[in-house]
């Protein structure tokens, strides 16, 4: 007898109401009530299951882990409302600008410390697009190396620690959080060369597109711009130094940590002087935004897992995932490419909170060591901010660039880069010795 394939066809529909715009939180708990529903009508799904339901929404509320989420972006987000991250570049941009590309190694520096600082990519790229586009621009940078330098340098905020998107992956992945950042940084530091040194060769071979700040531009000097960059960069740098380093040295745990860095950026606010009852609302406003939406995509994600697993959708992933050719690395392989391929279209949030969970306990079963799994997964995630059609960074470059700026520009730009990444993501994979992993 025919039996009706629920979990895969539950799994498929999910994924097309996603496609079709509707909203992913809402797409995944209206699935999984209508699928318990279909499951009971056919005698495949007990309805005393769904009596599990409070009480894992009531255990993720209750996550410590995932309380590190809404203070990493409060810390970002006061970093940018405060006009921090506008220094850092404005700074760092006048110290590279006499060498040729140099206002793109600047980016891509700015870029890798704001991640280091924030953890939020939307806050980098905003203020990279604001503020270096439109230098860039006027000294004759080309158009589409500036937008994609901007987009990706932005993105480092994903795989430099502390990254919102780690903290998600390794709930997720049921690891510790000061070990995935641990791990992650030494391929986030190589990405962010990586970039530094595409730019660089741009330079070299495409003089006209990186060309250098005229003289006129670099009126600061010696000892003058030496005071500026230490008075603009070691403030950042201590800040990062103790969030990172109370983490690695096991002093705090990543929400204490958090805690720090969110009350260290609004000290550093206020020894600039502009901390002030906009920035605090502002910045409040989108910490409560994002994090709302986080955690009612992870209460809809938890109601789908529960119906899926109770009509054994996860054991049809198990079977496929194990029974692919080449074991252990098939599955690696296949994993990669299809969180490469659905990051054209969907959010990386939404693949850690829907593909995660059908990964990973096949990933364990074949011996598949989870912070390396992490890692690889967090690099893969980080291009679908660029990959288009509906990378974010390509958003959010997009709604702060010059109108004269074509947005097919922006997504010739971000392809070397993505590129780069793909090159990076097989160093992670092959070679991870490489980086201590």
């Amino acid at each position: 007898m025919f039996e009706l394939p629920l979990g895969p066809l539950m799994f498929l529909v999910a994924l097309a109401l996603i496609f079709s715009g509707y909203p992913v939180a809402f797409s995944l708990g209206g699935t999984a009530l209508l699928f318990a529903a279909i499951g009971v009508s056919q005698g495949y799904f007990d309805w005393t299951l769904m009596l599990a339901l409070p009480e894992r929404v009531f255990g993720m509320m209750s996550n410590t882990v995932l309380l590190a989420v809404p203070f990493f972006i409060f810390m970002g987000t006061m970093l940018q409302k405060s006009r921090l991250a506008e220094d850092l570049l404005s700074t760092i941009g006048v110290l590279f600008g006499g060498l040729r590309g140099g206002l793109g190694l600047a980016v891509v520096l700015v870029g890798a410390l704001l991640a280091a600082a924030t953890g939020v990519v939307g806050a980098s790229v905003v203020a990279m697009g604001m503020i270096s586009l439109p230098v860039m621009l006027r000294y004759g940078y080309s158009a589409q190396l500036s937008t994609g330098v901007i987009a990706a340098s932005g993105t480092l905020g994903q795989i430099i620690p502390p990254s919102v998107v780690l903290v998600v992956l390794a709930d997720q992945l049921g690891i510790s959080v000061g070990d995935l950042f641990r791990a992650a940084l030494g391929p986030g530091l190589m990405l962010a060369c990586m970039f530094a040194v595409y730019v660089a060769l741009v330079a070299l071979l495409r003089p006209s597109w990186a060309p250098a700040l005229p003289a006129s531009e670099r009126t600061e000097r010696g000892v003058v711009l030496a005071s500026r960059v230490v008075w603009v960069l070691l403030p950042p740098l201590f800040l990062i130094l103790i969030v990172l380093g109370s983490i690695f040295l096991g002093v705090a745990t990543p929400t204490e940590a958090g805690a720090l860095g969110a009350v260290g950026a609004m000290v550093l606010a206020g020894l600039n002087r502009r901390l002030d009852l906009r920035a605090l609302r502002e910045t409040a406003e989108e910490t409560t935004s994002l994090t709302s939406m986080v955690m009612t995509l992870l209460i809809g994600s938890t109601a789908f897992a529960l119906v899926f697993r109770g009509l054994d959708g996860d054991l049809w992933v198990e079977e496929l995932l194990i029974g692919l050719p080449g074991g252990r690395w098939g599955q690696i392989i296949a994993a990669n490419l299809a969180i490469f391929l659905l990051g054209f279209f969907i959010d990386f949030f939404e693949i850690a909170f829907i593909i995660l969970p059908l990964l990973v306990p096949a990933a364990k079963l074949l011996g598949i060591d989870m912070v390396w799994f992490g890692v690889m997964i967090g690099l893969n995630l980080q291009t679908s901010f660029l990959t288009p059609p509906f990378g974010f960074s390509l958003f959010y470059l997009r709604g702060v660039a010059p109108p004269e700026i074509p947005t097919s520009t922006i997504y010739r730009g971000v392809l070397p880069f993505i590129g780069i990444q793909v090159v990076a993501l097989l160093v992670v994979i092959f070679f991870p010795e490489w980086l201590g992993l």
